[in-house]
């Protein structure tokens, strides 16, 4: 077994907590970034410069480095709200450059399995939106998991009484696809979601 320096073997502690680092891949960057100092120099820097800059919005809680960010104080529809799992969701439907709306990023899907309850996601700041008055419409952009399915109906049920429009993502077949390679449960929801041409 090969034994490293001290600050080695913490700096691959830390590049396997990323997402989809194992140990090979935590060696493979280790050794990419030992290569060349400034590397390792600038790599350190942009870590610093965006754990001390970038935090939430106070409004929609994604991403920023001023708050509110340019989106929520920006020339964007605020009638329209699209409401998200994650902020990189948000990140997917903006480079679409489809939605002129604004976000609400929940923070995660109830997941009662997993402990994530409703407390932990941010639904109760996005009701408080709501009932301020506004929002005319609310797409529910939750992934199409069991979770994300969950929490569409669970906030689509609390938004209901406020009389505000609630639509859903279309689902079903991806564009260029074959009908014979693709899943039966993506098949009928694009059966049930037809639409006329």
């Amino acid at each position: 077994m090969l034994h490293f320096s001290a600050s080695l073997t913490k700096l691959l502690g830390e590049l396997k907590k990323l997402p989809g680092v194992g140990e090979k891949t935590a060696l493979r960057l280790a050794f990419h970034l030992l290569k060349s100092p400034a590397n390792v120099h600038a790599l350190a820097e942009s870590l610093v410069e965006v754990g001390s800059r970038v935090r939430f919005c106070s409004t929609c809680f994604g991403i920023t480095e001023a708050d509110p960010c340019h989106i929520c104080t920006g020339d964007r529809d605020s009638a329209l709200i699209c409401v998200v799992e994650e902020p990189q969701d948000m990140l997917a439907i903006e480079r679409s450059h489809s939605f002129k709306g604004r976000y609400h990023v929940l923070h995660g899907a109830l997941s009662p399995l997993s402990g994530i309850t409703p407390g932990q996601l941010k639904i109760r700041e996005l009701m408080e939106r709501l009932e301020r008055g506004g929002c005319n419409e609310v797409i529910l952009a939750t992934n199409f998991t069991v979770e994300g399915e969950a929490t569409a109906l669970y906030l689509a049920r609390l938004i209901k009484p406020l009389g505000i429009r609630i639509t859903r993502l279309a689902h079903g077949i991806p564009l260029g696809s074959d009908l014979e390679y693709v899943d039966l449960a993506t098949v009928q929801r694009a059966m049930e979601g037809r639409s006329e041409v």
